[in-house]
């Protein structure tokens, strides 16, 4: 999976005035500073009543996506840029605030598939009953609370408005973001499918790679090009050799389609235009997924992607790699001369512009 660092949003919920939110969250955030750095994930605080968010005043419904409020559209991008949350809460009257019920309430697909921690704070519960109200509400977003919790009984925690310290309570907040972020991980490619491409295989998907994939496309073109290599009798070949600092490279400056399913790379190609010629390479499937027309399909959408100013796509492929050579004439690719380098053959398509 993509190796994106992850952004975790720590919301304080309370907007009461001298309220014990605001220490609370310093709490939570000096806590797990170090461990957040150790795990490559942002944990960025914002403070509900920073937001400036009226009650609910949007005519259409926020599963639409429809935002025509500036507040609105601010909180959207906001969580739309998160992984996962912690929300520390108080509890009032046995529910939570209403503030964030209506900062929950604004939004739709911006929640789903993410995370969500609590931190809870309050007397005789230490605000347990708030946590199990949100809890009824988030998973009708399609957010998943995690099954930590922190709670903090305020007398026993706090003098003069400060948190004391306390090593349990610490080891409970990073235990609280350790599952958060695993979580973020397991449902990132649910958070994708959602935005993505449908692709070729049930419940497959297509978006454009970036440097943060890296890794996962080094393994792929290791798996796929060593039978190339052995059909070519040649090892000179940079798929096999490239680094994963080498890949990122090129990765920034080619269009790369990607094709995913439950985490999983299972194909790519990659197209950079000149002018009206557009150049084709590392076309990949997966070895058990081969003959099932993956590679048709990631050949349209590279052609797709290079864009209507595109009129003539190039590409080369190993001369003894007749399974690729056959592949390319059936969409209609043509050997060119000249011929490619070092042993390899040049292919080319000339496009309509129209009806790709």
């Amino acid at each position: 999976m993509s190796t994106k660092p992850l952004r975790v949003l720590a919301l304080t919920c309370a907007t009461r005035p001298g309220a014990l939110g605001p220490a609370v969250s310093r709490w939570l955030l000096d806590a797990v500073t170090g461990r957040a750095a150790a795990l490559d994930v942002e944990v960025v605080p914002v403070a509900l009543g920073d937001l400036d968010l009226p009650f609910l005043d949007e005519e259409e419904s926020p599963s639409s996506g429809v935002h025509r409020h500036d507040h609105t559209r601010r909180w959207s991008a906001t969580v739309d840029a998160a992984d996962g949350f912690i929300a520390v809460t108080p509890e009032y009257n046995h529910g939570m605030p209403a503030t964030l019920k209506n900062a929950l309430d604004y939004l739709g697909g911006e929640w789903a598939w993410k995370p969500i921690g609590f931190v809870s704070y309050g007397h005789t519960s230490a605000g347990t009953r708030a946590v199990e109200h949100a809890k009824q509400v988030v998973t009708a977003l399609r957010m998943v609370p995690t099954g930590s919790t922190v709670a903090v009984r305020i007398g026993d925690a706090v003098r003069d408005g400060r948190l004391w310290p306390d090593a349990d309570r610490d080891a409970a907040g990073v235990a609280l973001l350790d599952e958060v972020v695993r979580l973020a991980h397991a449902l990132r490619p649910m958070r994708e499918r959602d935005r993505a491409t449908p692709g070729p295989l049930p419940g497959s998907y297509a978006r454009r790679l970036t440097v943060h994939d890296a890794p996962e496309v080094t393994v792929l073109q290791r798996c796929c090009w060593t039978e190339e290599a052995l059909v070519n009798e040649t090892l000179a070949i940079p798929p096999l050799h490239e680094s994963v600092q080498e890949v990122g490279q090129w990765l920034a400056d080619w269009h790369t389609t990607g094709l995913w399913r439950d985490g999983r790379l299972l194909g790519m190609v990659r197209t950079r235009a000149d002018a009206t010629d557009c150049h084709l390479g590392r076309l990949a499937v997966v070895p058990d997924l081969r003959g099932r027309g993956v590679g048709r399909w990631l050949l349209r959408a590279a052609e797709v992607a290079a864009g209507p100013g595109c009129r003539r796509i190039e590409l080369f492929t190993g001369a003894r790699s007749q399974r690729n050579i056959a592949l390319y004439r059936s969409v209609g690719y043509r050997p060119v001369s000249p011929a490619g380098p070092d042993g390899t053959v040049r292919l080319a398509k000339h496009l309509s512009g129209t009806g790709r």
